[in-house]
């Protein structure tokens, strides 16, 4: 028998209350009980957004957050730029492309930061831009973008909206949803809340809403507006998954016994102890200093290791799947997840498998310095 440990960016571990509560038996969705529910989720969730903002709940995947943004908040034709320094950011240009936006990219390399000021240049030169899309927290690569600072800059321009993919940032880092001016954000149930995939949810501004009034792209499913009426009666326009949004309240509620700054401050600490122990080994980590998240840490496959034998390696004979590297970085990096229901001894395992299948595939470190490293951060903190 071998234990799993499932150290990627998603999905991530499910607490076991969490698991109990979405096995609970099935209810009726149209009944006073499931109502409680969607109170109980919406409530939590604008906590943990840190919002007085509408909160809508798809079951979908966080995909689906992305597409409901665009559909909502846009007309044909409308000129939106997106500022992308990873496969996430690529994919909701993709998106607005397919739904027939004038899409301007402003584009980083995967191992940039965005730079706020890039995006003041092209409000400044085109200022009937009707929204910015930036990701937070860039699963493939480990950046950490600044909303903080663009939030800023879009609060000047009355009728452009600020999207922001903060799927694996929400729960991970700080976002400010109310305080910074954003005025979508978005995230999946299956990073930072703890729970299967599955669900997705999106806060909706004053200025996003009016936005959603001018839309005219076709749009059914995602519809923000059926949610938003159907919200007003705790209920759902279509049919939600149940078992998930019980699950759900329950995670919730363990984030808030926690309380979202201790939250935020374990992950900090549990990304500084992968990265020191990273770096103990003589690995290069993969995002700059200056940009690093609490969510994922990537990190470079050293010369003459084969990248994916070592992600194997860790998974097959050790028990603990790490992620592989995305597009033209597969094989090249691995990346280490540390959001949601996370501790340092998940991160001690971690390293113990990692240093075990480097020393298998002949990488020369010193045995035990990775591990000690972390621990001396995690007893620091």
């Amino acid at each position: 028998m071998q234990k799993k440990y499932l150290m990627t960016p998603g999905p991530t571990p499910v607490p076991q209350e969490v698991l109990l509560a979405t096995a609970r038996p099935m209810i009726h969705h149209r009944t006073e009980e499931f109502e409680t529910i969607v109170r109980e989720c919406v409530d939590g969730l604008k906590y943990v957004f840190q919002t007085e903002n509408d909160v809508l709940i798809f079951a979908s995947s966080g995909t689906g957050a992305m597409e409901s943004s665009i559909a909502s908040c846009f007309c044909a034709g409308d000129k939106i730029v997106v500022a992308q320094n990873g496969k996430f950011g690529e994919r909701m240009a993709s998106i607005a492309k397919v739904y027939g936006l004038d899409v301007h990219r402003i584009d980083y390399g995967w191992q940039q930061v965005v730079a706020a000021s890039d995006i003041a240049a092209f409000l400044a030169d085109n200022p009937d831009t009707r929204g910015v899309v930036v990701t937070q927290s860039e699963t493939s690569s480990g950046v950490l973008n600044d909303v903080q600072a663009v939030g800023a800059l879009v609060r000047q321009f009355p009728e452009c909206v600020l999207i922001v993919d903060s799927i694996t940032g929400i729960g991970a880092v700080e976002c400010r949803t109310d305080e910074w001016g954003l005025d979508v954000v978005m995230t999946g149930s299956q990073k930072g809340l703890m729970l299967p995939p599955g669900l997705a949810a999106v806060s909706v501004s004053a200025k996003a809403w009016a936005a959603c009034e001018r839309s005219t792209l076709p749009k059914y499913y995602f519809d923000w507006k059926k949610y938003r009426k159907d919200l007003k009666d705790d209920t759902t326009p279509f049919t939600p998954a149940v078992s998930l949004m019980t699950g759900l309240a329950e995670s919730l509620r363990m984030l808030r016994e926690e309380g979202m700054e201790n939250v935020i401050a374990r992950h900090a600490r549990l990304a500084e102890a992968t990265r020191q122990g990273c770096e103990a080994l003589g690995l290069e980590l993969f995002a700059p200093a200056e940009g690093r998240g609490n969510a994922v840490t990537p990190v470079w496959v050293p010369e003459g290791i084969d990248g994916k034998k070592l992600v194997n390696l860790m998974k097959d004979k050790h028990g603990v799947t790490v992620a592989g590297g995305q597009d033209d970085y597969n094989g090249r990096i691995f990346r280490v997840g540390h959001l949601g229901y996370f501790s340092g001894f998940d991160i001690i395992t971690t390293l113990a498998a990692l240093e075990m299948s480097l020393a298998e595939l002949g990488f020369a470190f010193e045995p035990g310095s990775g591990i000690k490293a972390a621990e001396a951060v995690l007893i620091e903190q």
